[in-house]
């Protein structure tokens, strides 16, 4: 540490407040009383996010400043509140004392906010206020503590406007591919025949055995899917698998290689994939079986071009459910295997390119991290220095 600096508890130029959540019964969604927060759900990058609770009744209160800690599952996260709120007992409001600037300890909390431990409970990992006041804070002179903020402030700036450009820049690459993607089935619609699919093609789902027959499950090697595994292009491995006998006493079958799935139910709702190994799934899964007509690369391409479409026909609201019935009615072009083939080379081209330029972006978005983690590791062994 360097020299000048001391090593203060928190508890001892800070004061800690623990939260208290008021009875239910006072809870409004009208903006009656003061905002309440419970816990990290409204945290935003710094600043706490819109209130969606007020109460009327006042148990703990933190200010416009304080910082705030979660204090249960996920314990050390923080954010500043921006205004006089109510908290309850997933919070802990830390108002600084005359001695510490409250950027300074924000920044340092920041820094260690995986290394905030508490107690082990048997529903949450929580840590209690006593835990909160022993923490360890190195402390420079304020003016110390001053310079390092605006410092960091300068360097965060630009990390976060070179972290914006190549978000950016990554959901361009999404959205050409889309555009192109979508281009592809919107330009020749005027020149293709179309058919319902279910004139087509053969199509089926799967279901899921009882779950309270352990022989259907137990020591199982047939591989069987879930809705939420129909996320990406080429399905390889299932995480679970049923038995014979519990493929038997159910709705589930195998689907053979090369059939191209759709997630049917739920958030996973229009999710395509294509089957590269025989596979059994539950019944949120519609099954596209192969055929002469089309290659299965094609109808992945169709039907994720065609995803909106599909899912705006889906009932249930916030959980929205495609029916087999909404599938087979899809219109597909019925075009040769060649003139396919060709669409689906230039379409895997395109894709090809485009994951590279988003391995290219993800990359750039870790090493900011990484860079960011690095300034406030200088910053709090005091080896900050203006042009870092």
């Amino acid at each position: 540490m360097k020299q000048g600096w001391e090593i203060k508890k928190l508890g001892e130029i800070c004061k800690v407040i623990a939260g208290q959540s008021p009875e239910g019964k006072y809870y409004n969604s009208e903006g009656n009383g003061l905002p309440f927060y419970q816990g990290k759900k409204e945290f935003c990058e710094k600043y706490l996010g819109v209130p969606s609770t007020w109460t009327t009744y006042i148990t703990k209160e933190a200010e416009a400043g304080d910082i705030l800690m979660s204090v249960r599952a996920p314990v050390g996260p923080v954010n500043f509140s921006t205004q006089k709120i109510c908290i309850g007992r997933g919070l802990a409001a830390i108002r600084v004392g005359k001695v510490i600037d409250n950027e300074f300890l924000f920044n340092y909390l920041l820094k260690h906010e995986n290394e905030i431990e508490g107690n082990a409970g048997a529903v949450f990992n929580s840590i209690s206020k006593k835990q909160i006041e022993l923490i360890e804070i190195p402390l420079p002179p304020l003016s110390e503590q001053q310079r390092i903020v605006s410092i960091l402030d300068k360097v965060f700036a630009a990390i976060d406007k070179a972290k914006a450009n190549a978000e950016q820049n990554l959901k361009n690459a999404y959205e050409v591919f889309d555009s192109y993607l979508k281009g592809v089935f919107e330009d020749q619609k005027d020149k293709w025949v179309y058919e319902k699919l279910g004139d087509v093609c053969d199509t089926g789902a799967g279901g899921t055995p009882l779950k309270n027959h352990k022989e259907y499950y137990e020591g199982g090697d047939i591989p069987w899917l879930r809705s939420g595994e129909v996320n990406k292009k080429d399905i390889i491995e299932s995480e679970l698998y049923i038995t014979e006998v519990g493929l038997k006493n159910s709705s589930a079958r195998l689907f053979p290689l090369n059939t191209v799935l759709i997630a049917m139910y739920g958030a996973t709702a229009g999710q395509v994939g294509i089957l590269r190994f025989r596979c059994s799934t539950n019944q949120a899964i519609c099954g596209i079986l192969p055929n002469s007509v089309f290659i299965a690369e094609f109808l992945y391409y169709k039907f994720i071009a065609g995803k909106e479409l599909l899912v705006s026909q889906a009932v249930g609201g916030a959980q929205p459910n495609i029916s087999q019935i909404k599938i087979k009615n899809t219109h597909v072009p019925i075009i040769s295997i060649k003139e396919q083939q060709s669409i689906v080379n230039k379409l895997d081209a395109l894709r090809a390119e485009t994951q590279k330029l988003e391995a290219i972006y993800k990359k750039k978005l870790d090493c900011l991290e990484e860079l960011k983690k690095s300034v406030l590791q200088k910053a709090f062994a005091g080896e900050l220095i203006e042009d870092v």
